[in-house]
Order: structure tokens, then sequence, then C-alpha cells
């Protein structure tokens, strides 16, 4: 049986005990970052415990999130998290698996897709197969990621997405093939004076000048940034 492990935000729990893939930097900060949409509709790809969901459901009051996930016990832990939260009559979640899942919808369907995507296709496999599958782009191609994106993302919609920074080269190439342009890119640092490690992307079916920015969390004395304390203080406890 899964331990139970729940974080605590300000608003909300997550208990991620049910979930192959923890409650982490990559996901929060995502949920922080995205800006929200101008519509109602969002979509959460690969929601693992519901955080971004949770997070943007306190951001955007407005908001409609759907959460979709290929692990079942993962959507259970979401729908688990949903329901104890205070938006629980704006968030949904079920099991799909967005390959085939985009093609039973309408196009242009949402306003805002977010997904912290399995995208370490470089690195050896664990033995765990939910892990595997939430982890690996054996799941999820970015192709596929993208091109079910382009279907699903309104004309003014935004697509908000976490990876490595190794990943940059192979997003742009495959952005060329989909009628998706990057509007928004973050690169985060994870100490100040360090290599970044991860870039934050947002993508758009409207072209519009490229803003280039960087997110530094911590200070060389390990404390954090002002624009890591203002980002997040709206979640974390002690901010």
């Amino acid at each position: 049986m899964a331990k139970n492990r729940v974080f605590r935000f300000k608003q909300f729990a997550v208990d991620d005990g049910g979930c192959a893939m923890k409650v982490g930097t990559d996901g929060v900060l995502l949920g922080a970052w995205c800006r929200l949409p101008r519509g109602r509709r969002v979509l959460d790809v690969g929601t693992g415990s519901g955080v971004v969901a949770l997070m943007i459901a306190q951001r955007a009051p407005q908001a409609l999130i759907h959460a979709i996930d290929i692990d079942d016990s993962a959507v259970s832990q979401a729908t688990a998290n949903f329901t104890v939260s205070p938006w629980g009559e704006r968030l949904t979640a079920e099991v799909a698996d967005l390959k085939d899942w985009a093609a039973t919808q309408e196009p242009d369907a949402f306003d805002l897709v977010v997904c912290n995507p399995p995208y370490y296709n470089q690195s050896l496999l664990p033995p765990d197969t939910r892990r595997e599958l939430a982890r690996h782009s054996s799941a999820l191609t970015m192709p596929q990621l993208l091109t079910a994106v382009e279907r699903l993302l309104a004309p003014n919609g935004l697509f908000a997405m976490i990876t490595p920074v190794e990943a940059q080269k192979m997003v742009a190439e495959y952005c060329a093939y989909h009628d998706l342009q990057v509007v928004r890119k973050t690169s985060v640092v994870s100490v100040e004076g360090h290599e970044p490690k991860r870039i934050l992307w947002e993508l758009s079916k409207t072209r519009s000048p490229l803003v280039i920015e960087q997110l530094v969390i911590e200070n060389p004395d390990h404390t954090f940034t002002a624009r890591y304390v203002v980002l997040m203080r709206d979640f974390y406890l002690k901010m």
C-alpha cells in the first residue's frame, strides 16, 4: 500500500502517496509560472497528484479544469485531492492516453493546456512500469504531445510545459512542424551562478514577439531570491 505523503500549501493539500511521480519543484514551478487563460477551459495533461491543476484552480477562480493521466492510480489520487480542495466543483479527472483521447475531443477545446511531460528518454528506464510511464517518453513523445496540443488548443490559447534544458533543440525542431510558436521561454537556475537545468515554455498558435527570461531560485547563500518568493508566496506556507 502506498504511504501517505501530504504536502500542505496555503490553501490546499496534496497527497501523492498513490502516484508514481511525486510532488516536485518542476510541477510546482509550472503551476505558478503559467499565464492564466483568457477563457475558462483548462486541460492538465499527465496530472499525477493534481498539484498543477489545483494551483491553477487557486489562481483562476473562473477556470474549469479537466485533468487526464494514463495511470488509473494517479487519477484516483488526483480525484481525492480535488474533492477535499476548496475548488472541487471546478476540477475533474479521468484515465486517458492523450494520443487517443485528443482525437475524440472537439478541436480548439481548451484555452490553456499544461503538461509536465515524460521527457527522460535518454536515461535508463526504471524497473517499475508505472514510474516508467510517468517519467519516460515511451508513453508520450514530444511530437505526439505537440500534435495533440495543436488540435486541442484554442486559436488564442496557451500551452505551458517544463523540460530539461537539453530538450530545447528538440522542442524548437518539433514546433516547426506544428502550428505552434514559442512566445515565452524562461530558463530556471537552481542557485545563482549555476547553469540552468530546466526551461519553462509557453507556446501559442498566435505569433507574437518571443519573451526570454531567467528565473533564479536561490541566492548563493541558499536563501530564496526575491523573484522566486513573489512567484511562490501564494502557495508555500513559509513564504
